[in-house]
């Protein structure tokens, strides 16, 4: 069973383009294997690129927020955990 690691919440989603804002409390790289979570959210997926201010980064580290494109719809305030 994997662990999951809490590293952040989502503070906004962009339906047009499903991009979600997630404000991070811990770090975050491209390849991770993420959830996000909330009363009726349940998403899973690899990060395969994120955004700091619409530029491409490869990690991130806590206190940042950055743009992620997601495969389905999340919500404010769901959580993000990380699968180690």
């Amino acid at each position: 069973m994997a662990k999951k690691v809490p590293v952040g919440k989502v503070t906004h989603y962009f339906d047009k383009i499903s991009v979600a804002v997630i404000e991070l409390s811990g770090t975050l790289k491209v390849g991770d294997k993420i959830s996000i979570e909330g009363a009726t959210t349940n998403v899973k997926q690899t990060v395969e690129s994120m955004q700091i201010e619409y530029k491409p980064v490869q990690s991130a580290k806590k206190g940042e927020s950055v743009g992620l494109k997601v495969p389905d719809r999340v919500r404010e305030k769901d959580d993000v955990y990380v699968e180690k």
